[in-house]
């Protein structure tokens, strides 16, 4: 088949949708399939040179909505080159553009929400939502609507989708999604991980591995860790991400108050093999957010065999549950507590076989040529094509 993933950006920094992009891909074009890329991207933009996939750069956009006058001239002209379109992730240009230049056509779109009509932003920031109704009718409305298929990487996303605007009508199909086993040398990437940060050499370590986002639960983490931990000198906490509203100084702050700065690294951004050396090298993976729609390093920290310790907001919890890959608590300072306590209770035995487990709950749900396949017959079926 040939396919175009259509999306606002590939800059790395945007999270979880982008390495979707890249993985499922990269893994479509490894099974036989044609995959390029559309974005909103300015055309000299050095993470647009180096995304793996051959991107078509239409940017740079303009304002919040990311408009671009180039987008839907460029798939008018080029739609009947492509089999099928992935639209990936709304509330900005690129969705709307998709609708605009497709819907009348041959060539049909799918939509990953990546969970973006979760009903935790309508409660959490009723001035965006209200925003969003004043053009949700004439615009996402319509690109849910008419779309082959809106795809969902979970039952859980699917039922909370249908929360957040009573205008809601579309072809709900749920699909596998999942990320690449690591193929690099693990002796080499944890050395990799330590030589940037030597100071955590024979640390226990805790890993937060995502964006410095008040969804996340980054300042419940914070409590948490100062609460349970704080006379365990051996644990230690990273924080890893990059800190995209300014919010990682008033964290610094919060931890200092509670005497456990010292006791975190605050590591920025990090990829490559330096991510998986700290995906390794944690003890437990712990992410207690308040909204989470996959969580793809969560699927990533199961790869290596690091449990994860995470909240039920997280909308995989389920599996990890289920097949006792980590642990699963509510999103509250009481709720991340439980998670440090419930792991620290378990022996020796208990963890070893928890590790075990994360790793058989990936191979089983999340590895990505399986989720890869599962989106090709999905596409194929909805579409018409081989």
């Amino acid at each position: 088949m040939n396919l175009l993933q259509v999306i606002n950006s590939v800059d790395p920094a945007g999270g979880g949708p982008i390495e979707g992009v890249k993985q499922l891909g990269s893994t479509l074009v490894a099974q036989g399939n044609h995959i390029e890329v559309a974005t909103l991207d300015p055309p000299g933009a050095p993470y647009v040179k180096d995304f793996p996939l051959t991107v078509h750069a239409l940017g740079p956009a303009r304002l919040k909505y990311a408009f671009s006058d180039r987008l839907i001239p460029w798939l008018k002209e080029n739609r009947n080159h492509y089999d099928a379109v992935i639209v990936n992730g709304l509330w900005q240009f690129h969705s709307f553009a998709c609708w605009r230049a497709l819907r009348h056509s041959s060539t049909g779109y799918v939509v990953f929400t990546h969970g973006m009509l979760d009903p935790w932003f309508k409660r959490e920031y009723p001035l965006k939502h209200l925003k969003k109704w004043m053009y949700w009718p004439w615009a996402e409305y319509r690109v849910l609507r008419d779309a082959h298929a809106v795809l969902f990487t979970c039952e859980e996303e699917r039922v909370l989708a249908r929360q957040s605007f009573w205008l809601y009508h579309c072809k709900e199909v749920v699909v596998n999604f999942g990320t690449a086993h690591p193929t690099g040398n693990p002796e080499h990437e944890v050395n990799e991980f330590f030589s940037r940060y030597p100071e955590l050499r024979g640390k226990t370590l805790a890993l937060f591995l995502g964006r410095i986002h008040p969804k996340k639960g980054c300042d419940l983490l914070i409590d948490a860790f100062a609460k349970v931990l704080a006379e365990r000198s051996e644990w230690h906490l990273v924080m890893a991400g990059p800190d995209q509203l300014g919010w990682q100084k008033k964290l610094q702050e919060r931890a200092e108050q509670l005497g456990v700065s010292s006791r975190i690294t605050w590591a920025g951004m990090i990829g490559g093999a330096i991510k998986w050396g700290a995906l390794r090298a944690a003890e437990i993976f712990v992410l207690p957010s308040h909204q989470e729609n996959f969580g793809l390093v969560v699927a990533e920290s199961l790869a290596v065999g690091t449990p994860a310790l995470i909240s039920y907001k997280v909308n995989i919890w389920r599996e990890i549950q289920r097949d006792g890959a980590g642990i699963v608590f509510q999103d509250t300072f009481e709720g991340a507590c439980d998670l440090f306590r419930s792991y620290l209770g378990l022996s020796d035995e208990k963890k070893l076989a928890m590790r075990e487990l994360a790793r058989q709950c990936f191979d089983r749900r999340f590895e990505i040529r399986k989720a890869a396949s599962n989106l090709h017959q999905t596409l194929a079926g909805l579409a018409g094509v081989n």
